[in-house]
């Protein structure tokens, strides 16, 4: 753990959502669920393929759409059955029926995947202790990270949110920050925001002024060129004496 921060009792704490509170690892099994129960539906469709199908649309077509899904301008579930049609179609099959099937059993399936990080029930424990408010920073599509924060059974567990499909601003602009802390009526850098990615959440934060926690959980090497965070962890653990000083 490298220090760099103002050790006087926080303000406000601001978490990040993807991988850092949600461990995405598990999504990979919804897609392969899905692929399994086409199969059986349609004996024609082998389930390898589709998930060879899937992943080849998801390297190519996600990306073309990722910044109008993380700006509010489409969906998560209209992405989610523009995959699952393209998928199909990369497989002989332009039967739409079973595309919106497709989809509806998958955003089925992904709920299901969605699990917390085993350090973060810790990590609540510790902001409830020490009454530290907290709030939610998330680029995303309004009903995908909705979909999630419900999932999780979270939302109850935040004061504020900062959605960049909701609010049309993502991270690392520091506007998306702005949003919360103005509910929060907080600034500066006894706020903490955390997350697992250096150019949005540790760059961002760093933008608002604040005091950016990298969560680094898999030992990744910083190069020169990255954003520079205040605090580097491994586990949201380790900052449970920071909450409770």
């Amino acid at each position: 753990m490298s220090l760099r921060l103002y050790v006087k009792r926080l303000h406000a704490l601001l978490l990040d959502l993807d991988d850092t509170l949600l461990d995405g690892s598990f999504f990979s099994q919804s897609v392969a669920r899905t692929c399994e129960e086409l199969a059986l539906l349609r004996p024609e469709l082998e389930a390898k393929r589709l998930q060879e199908a899937n992943h080849a649309v998801f390297s190519t077509y996600r990306p073309e759409r990722l910044d109008a899904w993380t700006l509010g301008r489409l969906s998560g579930a209209d992405l989610t059955l523009e995959t699952w049609r393209r998928t199909l179609q990369a497989c002989g099959c332009n039967d739409e029926s079973l595309a919106q099937l497709a989809a509806k059993i998958h955003l089925h399936f992904a709920w299901d995947s969605y699990q917390p990080f085993a350090d973060v029930a810790g990590l609540f424990t510790a902001v409830r202790q020490a009454r530290v408010p907290v709030a939610l920073v998330t680029n995303g599509a309004s009903d995908t990270q909705r979909n999630k924060i419900e999932a999780l059974g979270i939302a109850s567990w935040f004061s504020a949110f900062s959605i960049s499909g909701e609010t049309g601003v993502a991270k690392p602009d520091k506007r998306a920050f702005i949003v919360v802390l103005k509910d929060l009526g907080v600034s500066g850098k006894r706020v903490w925001h955390v997350g697992d990615s250096l150019a949005s959440d540790v760059a961002g934060a760093n933008a608002a002024g604040l005091s950016s926690v990298w969560l680094n959980r898999e030992g990744t090497v910083r190069s020169q060129n990255d954003a520079q965070p205040d605090l580097e962890i491994t586990s949201l653990l380790e900052l449970t004496p920071n909450l409770l000083r």
